[in-house]
């Protein structure tokens, strides 16, 4: 056999491998998307979004909706809320979704806005670190549906053990066409953050 048959054959091989790899990640963040579990557990998070001035953008607020839902069903006795905030903002996503839960009866006991992370694995460190603080150690997680595999790994390798709840309603979910882009950005993300345990993105909101 030639030399340029074996180079061949080694690089369709490296192809295939990595077709596979993708097409397994797609298949599961589509499957971790479409579960819902809730078992009893120390916290429900939730993962920030943008807010504008204190007012949670409408991924946010879909997302709190969810969470007072887990809270009211007896979920879990508290909530965590993350995310930081832009350079000059005089409100963070954490603090923005704490106050949106507390005006919708959560008491600021319940309440633990985590404010720090410009993407989720930087909030997720950060939560991590309070987790330990007041003896948690599960939780479950409150993200979009395509998001909750990426989280959910992020977490565990943080120390948390966690459950994944996605919210059902929002943009993210808004049309075919939108679910099938959030399952591609979050398949190579995904991927990213396995290769280099990094944050594919920066900057508040981004996840």
């Amino acid at each position: 056999m030639s030399v340029g048959k074996v180079i061949r054959g080694f690089l369709g091989a490296v192809v295939l491998s990595a077709v596979l790899v993708v097409a397994a990640t797609v298949v599961r963040v589509w499957q971790v998307a479409r579960a819902d579990n809730r078992p009893h557990s120390d916290t429900i998070l939730v993962l920030g979004a943008s807010q504008y001035n204190g007012r949670p953008s409408e991924v946010l607020a879909a997302r709190l909706q969810h969470a007072l839902d887990l809270y009211k069903a007896g979920v879990a006795p508290r909530i965590v809320t993350v995310g930081g905030n832009r350079k000059g903002d005089q409100y963070t996503e954490a603090g923005s979704g704490a106050t949106w839960l507390h005006e919708r009866g959560v008491p600021n006991s319940a309440l633990f806005p985590v404010a720090k992370g410009s993407d989720t694995l930087e909030s997720m460190k950060a939560a991590s670190a309070v987790f330990k603080q007041h003896g948690w150690h599960s939780t479950v997680l409150v993200t979009d549906p395509w998001h909750e595999l990426r989280s959910q790994k992020m977490a565990e390798d943080q120390g948390i053990t966690s459950a994944t709840s996605p919210t059902r309603t929002g943009p993210s979910v808004a049309s075919r066409s939108t679910e099938l882009r959030y399952i591609a950005r979050e398949t190579a993300a995904y991927l990213y953050y396995r290769l280099f345990h990094a944050s594919s993105e920066s900057g508040p909101s981004a996840v």
